[in-house]
């Protein structure tokens, strides 16, 4: 059973600030987080880009069932997915920029590659 980052946080909470995380993640290209949300959003992520290479009406609605804006997952399915056709998985990439200035965590820039 895969083990996964509670992030401090009630299910619910934390489940609905890894879809923002996601949406954010495929609307702009790369957000800045730290770097426990950043792996968990990568997981969740790949996922999201696996199902849009598939392409049919399933995975449409799967993928519509997670992320938050309508426009995100027509730009996944018409531009991201297709960019990635012939890779198989690594969609994404971390990279350490150092620690916060208020509390010392580790912050990150996750993109997609």
């Amino acid at each position: 059973m895969a083990k996964l980052r509670k992030l401090g946080r009630r299910t619910d909470h934390r489940k609905a600030m890894l879809r923002n995380l996601v949406t954010s993640l495929l609307k702009n290209g790369k957000i800045e987080t730290t770097e426990a949300r950043a792996k968990e959003t990568r997981r969740l992520a790949e996922k999201m880009i696996t199902l849009a290479k598939r392409g049919d009406l399933h995975a449409r609605r799967q993928v519509l069932a997670f992320v938050y804006d309508e426009t995100v997952v027509k730009t996944l399915f018409d531009e991201i997915a297709p960019k990635y056709a012939e890779r198989n998985g690594g969609y994404t990439r971390i990279l350490k920029i150092g620690p916060r200035r208020g509390d010392g965590s580790e912050m990150v820039i996750i993109e997609l590659v």
